[in-house]
């Protein structure tokens, strides 16, 4: 199975559309957004081409195929225009025997481990800056964030097929850094 992993679309028409034709160009089976989907919140600025209507409306065409974890800029309002379930604080995925803890990265990340044993993955958004480090007997992975990156980096996604996750550049779809689980 091929997923293609985003986070922080903060609202983004603009960066939601390249993301949602990633999505397309990457032939992926599901997608996984690690939340922060419509608003920009109150430490961000405003996202190039911000209109949350488009970009629910965008992502609704996809619902049958999002995965999706509640982000710090979610609300429980955003679920009645999102049809597909948001509001989930992490979820756990099983990829060729790894354990991977998907969630935004507010509540759990490397500062705050989750609350389970046995995780080889920790993935999370949140930062905005892609990540894939090696922590105390489990792997940290980041996307970086669809629409406002920080820290110098680019707008990203990251892919997951067979064990293996590579970061991409948003607007060539080009990888620049890859693992194998």
């Amino acid at each position: 199975m091929r997923w293609i992993i985003g986070s922080d679309l903060h609202g983004s028409a603009e960066y939601t559309k390249l993301f949602l034709n990633a999505v397309e160009s990457e032939k992926a089976d599901r997608i996984l957004l690690l939340g922060d989907i419509l608003y920009h919140g109150p430490r961000n600025a405003l996202p190039e081409l911000y209109g949350p209507e488009q970009v629910f409306t965008m992502l609704n065409r996809y619902k049958d195929m999002i995965l999706c974890v509640r982000g710090n800029c979610d609300a429980e309002v955003d679920q009645c225009v999102l049809e597909f379930p948001i509001l989930a604080e992490y979820m756990q995925i099983v990829d060729g025997g790894k354990m991977i803890f998907a969630t935004h990265g507010d509540h759990y990340n490397t500062g705050h481990l989750p609350p389970l044993s046995g995780i080889d993955v920790l993935l999370h958004g949140h930062t905005h800056v892609p990540a894939c480090e090696d922590h105390n007997g489990y792997l940290y992975c980041n996307p970086g964030s669809v629409s406002i990156p920080k820290g110098g980096s680019v707008h990203s996604y990251m892919t997951m097929e067979d064990g293996l996750l590579e970061w991409h550049r948003l607007r060539d779809g080009s990888v620049y850094m890859s693992r194998q689980l």
